[in-house]
């Protein structure tokens, strides 16, 4: 009789042991542009950032596991300009109620990019 696929008195067959191979793992440099690109999600263009753009304060909104110097390595390979400054600010969700329901706006996370005189961002 077998119980679980396994006969009374049957002995379990064995593979035959081959000698393992050390595996070694080859570790690959990648361009810093390729883990850039989902740093810096789009300009935050509202009226206080226009009055800050005229001081070389840009504002940018970042995703959730963004820091500053990753903010930093970003911008200055995207737009090709040096930081000198950038400040990170996070926005809490916020309950709304519509139609009797309540609900929660998502929340975000801006950076305040401060470049030196004569340095620019052009959004077009």
């Amino acid at each position: 009789m077998a119980f679980l696929g396994i006969k009374k008195g049957a002995k379990k067959a064995t593979k035959a042991e081959a000698p393992k191979a050390e595996v070694k793992a080859i570790v690959v440099a990648s361009a810093p542009s390729k883990g850039l690109s989902g740093i810096i999600l789009r300009p935050h263009i509202t009226e206080k950032a226009g009055v800050l753009s005229g001081s070389n304060v840009y504002t940018f909104e970042i995703a959730q596991s963004a820091n500053k110097g990753l903010v930093a390595a970003a911008i200055k390979d995207i737009f090709k300009v040096t930081p000198v400054k950038v400040a990170i600010m996070n926005s809490k969700p916020k309950t709304r109620f519509v139609r009797g329901k309540a609900g929660k706006t998502g929340g975000s996370k801006k950076a305040y990019v401060y470049l030196k005189e004569g340095d620019k961002i052009e959004f077009i």
